[in-house]
């Protein structure tokens, strides 16, 4: 039985709501940011931050500081101890564990009921809600949707606080009526070890109707090539033929996008990109012929916006389509001007729309070149267009003198299709980076302060049992693309290595 017909009726009118987004943008954040001090004003730091006497934006800024992981931690640790009434009103039972700290191996994201419903949950809908206002033949509802999701992890666990992926966190808490539209079981999507789950994943899945799917696009992969190898199809969609639609997040989709057109190969395939992180749903792919994400303005999130570089933050309203900056939320999770470490660019500011830019820890800025996450994409998809190559997995970081006292950018690349020539590659790449970074392109100059870029091919797998060996492979775990220091590439390689003896 079809149920689109019912769910895009039921969806009607949230859909016009978001049309709102047009011309209400700061009258929306301004009642986002007005909703959260009230709600928060009894609780310890808003008593701390007098949010009762907040008048608006600028007393909120003169009232309230800047804030990394770093100066919540105390308050989170304790919230996980049990104590209420901290940074959210009441307890909060649920922590998403994230990637670590300069001083902690994990962040701990605190996941209230109030962030679960009005932020999390809110950002699931609305994919579906701009989907099949973009898609009127969709039968999205005839079969399931398979959600590849992480686990829980009881070794952080406390009397009273549960952590885990915030997918598994998600699909802990969903509505039981949505698991009559989703596989795999719970206690499979639930399950740590990501090989185990990836071959259960797919038995389960590949007798079924799938007609959609939700995940961080590398590990996604993994599971429909194990559906492949199982079938023994071509295809995928010899397997799933109602299959129409991937809601992808977590990684950029660049690197996959030509694996994934091979894999599925039906004109009915549609992709989607979401911007959910473990800190809350910020963003939505809302036309399929453009790149960049309308940002969701009416959730329990405030945003503000840190231009790179300087010490400028402004409000969503204060935004300069074409700039670098990082974000800055406040949540109903108990975030306040929280610094998430993404950085996003505007393409549009009527709708506000935006692409992420990169991470404000990864970007390569060894010698004043400026090369930002978006720049490699970019560059990536270019070389490989050229050469016919495909990139599974990539990392690179300055190489900051060698023995002839020469600098460069070294790249350790995966290739799920080498080139046939790695330095035409290689020369593509590197002209196309400076086609795109003006900075890049001054530092390349003549080669006197970047020698060419310098590529080392990775074996098959080499990423994968890098993330293996810390634990953190499957889930929403993802190789840091761009660094400007060398402690990663450096592991990879050493990894290398030890193989070759």
């Amino acid at each position: 039985m079809d149920f689109t017909g019912i769910a895009r009726m039921v969806f009607a009118s949230r859909a016009r709501e978001i049309e709102r987004y047009n011309n209400e943008a700061e009258a929306l954040q301004r009642a986002a940011l007005n909703h959260l001090l009230d709600k928060a004003k009894d609780t310890e730091y808003g008593r701390k931050h007098i949010f009762a006497a907040t008048r608006g934006y600028e007393d909120f800024v003169k009232n309230t500081p800047v804030n990394t992981y770093e100066e919540l931690k105390g308050d989170i640790d304790r919230m996980r101890h049990g104590e209420s009434d901290v940074l959210w009103p009441g307890r909060v039972k649920w922590y998403a564990k994230s990637s670590g700290t300069t001083n902690d191996k994990s962040k701990f994201i605190p996941v209230s009921p109030d962030g679960l419903k009005r932020v999390h949950y809110r950002g699931g809908t609305d994919a579906v809600v701009l989907y099949l206002r973009n898609n009127p033949q969709s039968r999205m509802f005839s079969g399931k949707g398979l959600i590849l999701g992480g686990s829980h992890a009881p070794n952080y666990n406390l009397p009273g606080s549960l952590v885990g992926d915030l997918s598994a966190i998600l699909i802990e808490n969903i509505n039981p009526m949505v698991n009559l539209f989703r596989v795999p079981a719970k206690e499979t999507a639930l399950l740590s070890d990501f090989e185990i789950k990836r071959d259960r994943i797919a038995k389960e899945a590949m007798t079924k109707d799938v007609t959609n799917l939700s995940g961080v696009p590398s590990w996604m992969l993994s599971v429909l090539n194990r559906v492949m190898e199982l079938s023994g199809k071509q295809h995928l969609e010899e397997v799933w033929p109602n299959l129409e639609v991937f809601f992808h997040g977590g990684v950029a989709f660049t690197p996959y996008r030509e694996q994934y057109q091979q894999l599925i190969t039906s004109p009915r395939m549609h992709y989607m990109e979401t911007y959910n992180a473990s800190e809350g749903f910020f963003g939505l792919q809302d036309d399929p012929a453009d790149k960049s994400m309308l940002l969701m303005i009416d959730y329990d999130v405030f945003y503000e916006f840190q231009e790179m570089g300087t010490d400028n933050i402004v409000p969503l309203w204060g935004v300069e389509k074409g700039k670098n900056y990082a974000m800055l939320i406040s949540t109903s999770c108990g975030l306040w001007r929280y610094m998430i470490g993404d950085t996003v660019m505007f393409t549009s500011t009527n709708p506000y729309k935006f692409i992420i830019s990169g991470r404000t820890k990864y970007f390569i800025n060894a010698f004043g070149e400026e090369l930002i996450q978006d720049n490699a994409e970019q560059g990536l998809a270019y070389a490989c267009e050229k050469t016919g190559a495909q990139v599974l997995e990539y990392t690179a970081a300055p190489v900051f003198m060698d023995q002839n006292a020469k600098c460069r950018h070294q790249w350790l690349i995966e290739f799920s299709t080498p080139p046939a020539d790695i330095n035409e590659f290689a020369s593509i790449l590197d002209r196309k980076l400076q086609e795109l970074n003006s900075d890049y392109e001054a530092k390349r100059y003549k080669d006197i302060t970047l020698q060419p870029l310098e590529i080392v091919v990775a074996r098959q797998g080499l990423f994968n049992d890098w993330l293996k060996a810390k634990g953190k492979l499957g889930g929403q775990h993802k190789v840091p693309r761009l660094s400007n220091e060398r402690k990663h590439i450096e592991e990879l390689l050493a990894l290398s290595s030890e193989d070759e003896r």
